[in-house]
């Protein structure tokens, strides 16, 4: 029978960053953004039911009601993780995604120096953006640790579930899981506001209530720093206005323009040397340009202004895949399909 905690630790040895359970399948890997399999022996019905009663504990009535469960799961003095359980064809599957002990900083990142900047805003809205397994958490993660260390803030994060574990430090870190610590993101944020916070995490903008509450506290004098599973800075303003209804559009499209900081859209590359992956991203900062392109719903010129902006820290997600690509950091194989024309294989970003 396998054992769970030995198949999680021999996961974090490889190198993994995340494990998939599934029936029929021996137990999968992703090391370096690529899957592979760990042994040869399919997993049964049995064992994956086995497994999932074990992780989920007295969660176990809840998941066969719902028919799926995420949740955080650690095991003590060797790391955590985001574990999502879930039924397919009648049987138990498992993801799980390995959280690091130890917080990264920017630097090991190797994010652009500029977030640390954006860091000691005294108030607005900051946005990091991507698709799932991008690496956002653990970019927010980063940015917090910056103000924990460097910072005598109060900071207070909404997230489902909790991943990372900040100490404190310079700063107060207070950290809410949702359904464990506050009923939700609207409430948790609401109720943030009157905790007297200096800088909020909300872990995910997911619907009007919470976009609007979010933009209000950063009206207010908070820092506020949230995702969006969006690919551009573009697409990030416009999915944020088209979630209100259109009489409404024209006054959020005004809020929006006076309170965002910065929008980081990224995606993670394989490193050539297979040593790990690393985040190409596309940097949109608070300038007058930028804001009066929102006001006035221009959203389709934003890109321009991210080309021909980069001595004030802006770029595309295209030309920081090119700058990538000509350091030899990342295959030409993988940055094909992000190269948006000729032109750009050529430098011409």
């Amino acid at each position: 029978m396998i054992q769970i905690e030995t198949l999680l630790k021999k996961a974090i040895a490889d190198g993994a960053s995340d494990i998939h359970l599934s029936v029929a399948s021996p137990p999968i890997f992703r090391i370096h953004g690529q899957l592979e399999r760990y042994g040869n022996e399919p997993l049964s019905p049995k064992q994956t039911k086995t497994i999932a009663r074990q992780l989920l504990g007295k969660r176990w009535e809840l998941f066969i009601e719902e028919k799926e469960c995420d949740f955080a799961y650690e095991i003590a003095d060797v790391s955590r993780f985001r574990i999502n359980i879930f039924y397919q064809k009648g049987t138990i599957s498992m993801a799980a995604r390995i959280i690091p002990r130890e917080i990264p900083t920017i630097e090991q990142l190797e994010l652009p120096a500029i977030l640390q900047a954006l860091m000691t805003r005294p108030h607005g809205l900051i946005l990091v953006t991507g698709p799932t397994g991008s690496g956002k958490s653990t970019t927010l993660a980063a940015m917090i640790d910056y103000v924990n260390k460097h910072a005598n803030k109060h900071i207070i994060t909404l997230e489902d579930p909790i991943e990372y574990v900040h100490k404190h430090e310079q700063s107060i870190v207070q950290q809410r899981e949702i359904d464990e610590d506050t009923n939700g993101f609207p409430l948790g944020l609401r109720a943030a506001l009157r905790q007297d916070p200096d800088v909020i995490l909300v872990g995910e903008m997911r619907d009007l209530e919470t976009i609007q509450t979010a933009i209000t506290a950063a009206e207010t004098g908070h820092l506020v720093l949230a995702t969006l599973h969006t690919n551009s800075a573009a697409q990030t303003i416009t999915r944020i206005i088209d979630v209100f209804p259109p009489h409404q559009q024209e006054q959020i499209r005004i809020q929006l323009a006076s309170v965002l900081e910065a929008v980081i859209s990224q995606r993670l590359f394989r490193r050539n040397d297979n040593s790990g992956r690393i985040a190409a991203t596309e940097i949109l900062i608070s300038h007058p340009s930028i804001a009066n392109l929102i006001r006035n719903n221009k959203i389709d010129q934003i890109h321009n202004v991210l080309q021909t902006s980069k001595s004030l820290g802006m770029h595309t997600i295209t030309m920081s895949i090119q700058s990538l690509l000509n350091e030899g950091i990342i295959s030409h194989e993988d940055a094909m399909p992000f190269i948006t024309s000729v032109g750009d294989l050529n430098g011409n970003v």
